[in-house]
């Protein structure tokens, strides 16, 4: 599969999305929304309602989760509320996250066979570099692009472009594997093939919708 989204080529690169790719985060993000929304008199929130706001930063998820409830959602709550956000997630974001059936494996196999690996995503630093060295990620992917590492995030190309030159890398000589739409419209503008799995977060669509090369259900099927 994967040889056949480059004309028969290897991959010389892979750059994997974080949430809802490599980790199923949500049962953390979902605890430190609905504590936060708690805190600021709000009723809550389910996992299967921030399921459908995470993708595109944090400050986008503490907005859409503070309008879900009613409350005001302007720059300047969502301002006030990213520090109660960001204080109840660093409590509590590896409680119950953890790494998705597959990755492990097929992470070292990848890594076993040389291929230059990182971690691109919309999440910001500041919880992206605690995850990858608490879930032992930083060896096979060393390079990480966050949701503030540029000014652009995706479905902005350019954090992709960034994670390939880092890499040395061309970018149409990569696979991007990832969950979402900015996923594949990050690697679309990029040049760059895109894989994407089927248990991921995508703001509730079936990821399918979104016409990557690919869908799979395990990391697994992308072994040779």
């Amino acid at each position: 599969m994967m040889n056949s989204l480059l004309g028969g080529k290897a991959p010389a690169a892979l750059l994997f999305d974080l949430d809802g790719t490599l980790l199923h985060s949500l049962p953390d993000l979902s605890t430190a929304i609905d504590r936060m929304l708690r805190e600021l008199n709000g009723s809550g929130a389910t996992d299967e309602q921030v399921g459908c706001w995470i993708g595109d930063g944090a400050r986008t998820l503490v907005q859409r989760a503070l309008a879900h409830v009613g409350l005001v959602a302007d720059a300047m709550a969502v301002d006030a509320a990213m520090p109660v956000y960001q204080r109840h997630y660093s409590a509590c974001m590896t409680d119950r996250s953890h790494l998705f059936a597959g990755v492990r494996e097929a992470l070292q196999h990848w890594f076993g066979r040389g291929v230059p690996m990182a971690c691109v995503t919309n999440k910001g630093a500041r919880f992206t570099e605690p995850l990858l060295d608490h879930f032992e990620l930083r060896a096979y992917m060393p390079v990480a692009v966050s949701g503030d590492t540029l000014p652009q995030r995706k479905p902005d190309p350019a954090p992709l472009l960034h994670a390939c030159t880092q890499l040395g890398i061309a970018p149409k000589d990569a696979v991007m594997i990832g969950d979402s739409r900015n996923d594949v419209l990050a690697a679309r503008a990029a040049d760059m093939p895109v894989v994407c799995v089927s248990y991921g977060y995508n703001h509730g669509r079936p990821v399918a919708l979104e016409q990557p090369d690919f869908v799979i259900d395990s990391f697994l099927e992308l072994l040779d």
